[in-house]
């Protein structure tokens, strides 16, 4: 059984989707499983249905506006392309002011959502023998949940692949079912070991990180700033853990695990949708896999 596994990213899904681009429509991969975390989410539902390009247009057309009905911040352009973010003050009153519990709120994102994948297509990958799972993190029972296409309505599982994009406190907290939900990547950034769990014998994963670390962030040039960069750190270092885990579950498994990071680092902020960019990380992440498979195996099972 072969799983297709899509770390979060943010921004950076663009390069994922070049990479899966090239996987599914050049090596001919044939995939059981698709898994995705927060960006990886948008992306896995699409991919099941081999609609790429309709995918591809909305991750290189796609801006803030299209994210986000509150922006908590400003985005100010520095010398060299240098992209900064301070807190938007009248946004985030504004939202304190309606009751929200966060700095924004991400609501055009749940529109795009369903404008994208239709109630058609949902009925034909229910239809499939293609397993579609999010990643959502339960703040209220403290644990991660994945959530399988297979058991639900399209309204509900609309709601599980917004809710796992949903990068608290930046964007909207959801209340379902009695409990509060956010961003699948704070408790799984990249779900190896359960694609593993779920039977997978074979995994190509796509790490939206460097695979050694490097100097990723500017200096903090505000109160907004270090919080960005903060919970950057954090998502790294649980990033860092699940390829651990996914490579130990696979080692006990006798699966294998294809990995594809990001060659250069693409953004310091990740919450950051410039057009121009996205287009660029798609097709880098296509060129990038086709320079792997064809230079180098693939296979970094460790």
């Amino acid at each position: 059984m072969k799983a297709l596994v899509i770390s979060g990213g943010g921004s950076k899904g663009a390069f994922a989707g070049g990479v899966a681009q090239y996987l599914i429509e050049e090596k001919k991969h044939q995939y059981d499983m698709f898994l995705g975390t927060s960006t990886g989410s948008l992306l896995v539902s699409h991919l099941a249905l081999n609609a790429i390009e309709k995918i591809k247009d909305v991750y290189t057309s796609v801006n803030q506006d299209a994210i986000f009905n509150s922006c908590p911040f400003l985005i100010k352009k520095k010398k060299g392309g240098i992209e900064t973010i301070k807190i938007h003050h009248l946004n985030v009153l504004l939202n304190f002011l309606r009751g929200s519990k966060t700095f924004g709120e991400s609501y055009n994102l749940k529109t795009l959502i369903k404008r994208t994948l239709t109630e058609d297509d949902f009925a034909k990958l229910k239809k499939s023998n293609k397993d579609v799972i999010v990643t959502v993190s339960n703040l209220s029972l403290n644990q991660v949940e994945y959530k399988s296409i297979k058991n639900f309505d399209y309204d509900e599982f609309c709601d599980w692949v917004w809710i796992s994009c949903n990068y608290i406190p930046f964007m909207s907290l959801v209340k379902k079912n009695g409990c509060e939900y956010a961003d699948g990547g704070l408790g799984s950034m990249i779900p190896i070991e359960e694609a593993i769990k779920r039977g997978a014998t074979e995994v190509d994963a796509i790490i939206l990180q460097t695979e050694v670390t490097q100097l990723n962030r500017m200096p903090s040039l505000n109160p907004f700033s270090l919080l960005t960069n903060m919970f950057s750190f954090m998502l790294d270092r649980i990033e860092s853990q699940n390829i651990k885990i996914g490579k130990f579950a696979a080692s006990n498994q006798n699966a294998i695990i294809n990995f594809y990071y990001t060659p250069t680092v693409l953004t310091t902020n990740s919450l950051i949708f410039e057009k121009q960019k996205m287009t660029k990380w798609w097709q880098s992440g296509f060129e990038y896999a086709k320079y792997k498979n064809e230079q180098v195996s693939p296979l970094e099972n460790e």
